[in-house]
C-alpha cells in the first residue's frame, strides 16, 4: 500500500520519477538480452508502481541541508528495481549487474566535463571542510533512519586524500525496516561507478551491509583527472 509521500520528497517527486524512466529506457536492452523479458511495458509498470512505494517510505533526514537526501533520491529507485526483478526470478548478483551497468551507462550522458568538474568540487578542501562539518553534526542522530559517520584524516603516508567511516547507514537501517535485506548489496555496488564518472578513486574493503562495524570510503583522484 502506498503511503504519505514526504512535502521535501514531493517537490522534487518529477525529477525523480524521470530518471526512473531514463534508466527503464537504459535497462531495456539488457533485460530482454539478459533475462528473456517480453512484456517489457509490464516490468516498467510495475518498477514505476513499486517506486511510488519506496518513496513514500524514504525517510525524512533534513531535505536540503543534508547532503544525505540527495543520496536518497539519486539511489533509491533501484530498490525498486531490485524488488521486482527478484519477484521475477532473477538472481541477486545478476540483478546488481544490470543496475550498475545502467547506473553507469545513466551517469555517463551528462557532460564530461560536468562531471569531472563534480568529482573536482567534493574532492576541493572548501568540500573537505564542509564534510568534517557534516560528520560531526551526523552524530546528534536529529532524523530517523539517517546516516552517521566520521571524516578520516590520511596518515603519512597513506594513498587517499581523505576518508568516511559510515558507522550508521541510512540505506543499511531501510533495508532492515522495509525488508530489501537481500538486495541491499546492489545499492552498495553503485557507489563505485558513480565517483568513477567524476574522476574519483574509491577504495572500500568493508561494509555494513557485510556485517562490518563500519564502511570504510577512502578518495583519491584517479591517475587521468
Amino acid at each position: 500500500m502506498v503511503g504519505i509521500i514526504h512535502p521535501f520528497y514531493e517537490s522534487h517527486r518529477g525529477a525523480m520519477e524521470a530518471a526512473m524512466c531514463h534508466r527503464l529506457d537504459l535497462v531495456e536492452a539488457v533485460l530482454c538480452e539478459r533475462a528473456y523479458f517480453l512484456d517489457i511495458d509490464g516490468i516498467r509498470q510495475e518498477v514505476m508502481d513499486e517506486f511510488e512505494i519506496v518513496l513514500s517510505q524514504m525517510p525524512y533526514v533534513g531535505g536540503a541541508a543534508n547532503r544525505m537526501s540527495d543520496f536518497f533520491m539519486r539511489l533509491m529507485g533501484f530498490m525498486a528495481i531490485s524488488r521486482v526483478l527478484r519477484r521475477h526470478g532473477l538472481p541477486v548478483s545478476v540483478i546488481g549487474e544490470i543496475e550498475r551497468e545502467t547506473y553507469r551507462a545513466q551517469l555517463l550522458t551528462i557532460p564530461e566535463a560536468d562531471r569531472l568538474a563534480s568529482g573536482r568540487q567534493f574532492m576541493s578542501a572548501e568540500n573537505q571542510t564542509l564534510l568534517r562539518e557534516q560528520a560531526e553534526k551526523s552524530h546528534q542522530k536529529e532524523h530517523n533512519g539517517d546516516f552517521v559517520y566520521d571524516f578520516v584524516e590520511p596518515s603519512v603516508g597513506e594513498g587517499f586524500e581523505f576518508g568516511i567511516n559510515y558507522k550508521v547507514c541510512g540505506f543499511c537501517e531501510f533495508a532492515t525496516r522495509h525488508g530489501y535485506e537481500e538486495i541491499l548489496k546492489n545499492i552498495c555496488g553503485l557507489d563505485f561507478d558513480a565517483y568513477a564518472t567524476q574522476g574519483i578513486h574509491l577504495e572500500r574493503t568493508q561494509t555494513l551491509a557485510d556485517g562490518a562495524s563500519y564502511c570504510n570510503f577512502r578518495f583519491s583522484r584517479l591517475s587521468s583527472e
